[in-house]
């Protein structure tokens, strides 16, 4: 009976120590172990945690790194030069033809081909000598008023004016155009100009310089004569106080000038300089 208690009591006593040494034996970490069960007190963050030197140890959290901005090389692109824009042609004008052939003759205004077609060297030309006479619009288009001009000029035949010893005005009233001799050879050439209308035509004949003045009032039409230079009675020559190239209307017996054609006259000319006067108006 003793012996059959003593065997009961030995199983029992390895029964109990071999169910605890498994559990202390099943650590994290070491081979066919299993993981440490959580205490139902110890929350899912782990802030109950058992000090237990046995227990897995607390890991601490890993200093937040930032990582190193790699640096971006930036390229900048140039930028691409603009295209430069063809320039755009002149409108071709219905005079074309006969601009080509005025200015070829004049020939001081670049190159024309007389073919009665715009091209670019003719666009030049044009613009050059509208430019220059005043014509406006200088656009370059070969209109009846670019043709008239022109054609004027270029028939404008200077041995014409009976000149002296010294400096002679001319005026053409004809081609309505106007030039400066000495010696038998032109100083200014012809420009264009524009004399009496009809019922106050510009007498013809041979005068001189009466006076000067850089600014003179007319009293009877009450307005400034811009570089004026008196030849014949009331009658000189100045800057026009209108646009020049208006045939419809004229002038009370004077010789309007552009502005930089009456600068011209004004410096070259002196009291005494001779003015010859030949031709007539169409229309008076």
């Amino acid at each position: 009976m003793v012996g059959k208690g003593l065997r009961f009591v030995a199983v029992a006593v390895v029964a109990l120590f071999g169910v605890g040494a498994c559990a202390l034996e099943s650590q994290p970490g070491q081979a066919g172990g299993d993981p440490q069960s959580v205490s139902a007190g110890q929350g899912a963050t782990g802030a109950s945690a058992s000090p237990d030197p046995a227990a897995s140890p607390t890991v601490e959290p890993s200093p937040t790194v930032k990582p190193t901005p790699t640096p971006t090389t930036t390229t900048t692109k140039k930028a691409p030069k603009p295209k430069k824009q063809p320039k755009p042609g002149c409108p071709q004008g219905d005079s074309q033809r006969e601009v080509e052939v005025a200015l070829a003759k004049l020939g001081t205004f670049g190159k024309v081909t007389v073919d009665g077609k715009q091209s670019d060297a003719d666009c030049v030309a044009i613009k050059k000598f509208q430019q220059r006479y005043g014509i406006s619009p200088a656009a370059g288009r070969a209109g009846p008023t670019t043709a008239d001009v022109a054609q004027r000029l270029a028939a404008t035949d200077t041995s014409k004016c009976k000149t002296g010893s010294g400096t002679t005005f001319c005026l053409d009233l004809t081609h309505q155009t106007a030039w400066a001799m000495r010696g038998g050879k032109v100083v200014l050439k012809p420009t264009v100009t524009r004399t009496g209308m009809p019922g106050f035509a510009t007498p013809t004949g041979a005068y001189s310089v009466q006076n000067k003045a850089l600014k003179e009032w007319s009293n009877p039409y009450e307005v400034w004569l811009p570089y004026w230079q008196r030849f014949n009675g009331g009658i000189g020559f100045h800057e026009t106080t209108t646009y020049i190239h208006t045939k419809s209307i004229g002038s009370h017996g004077c010789a309007n000038l552009l502005h930089s054609d009456a600068v011209a006259f004004y410096e070259l000319g002196k009291v005494g300089t001779r003015v010859y006067v030949f031709g007539r108006r169409p229309g008076t």
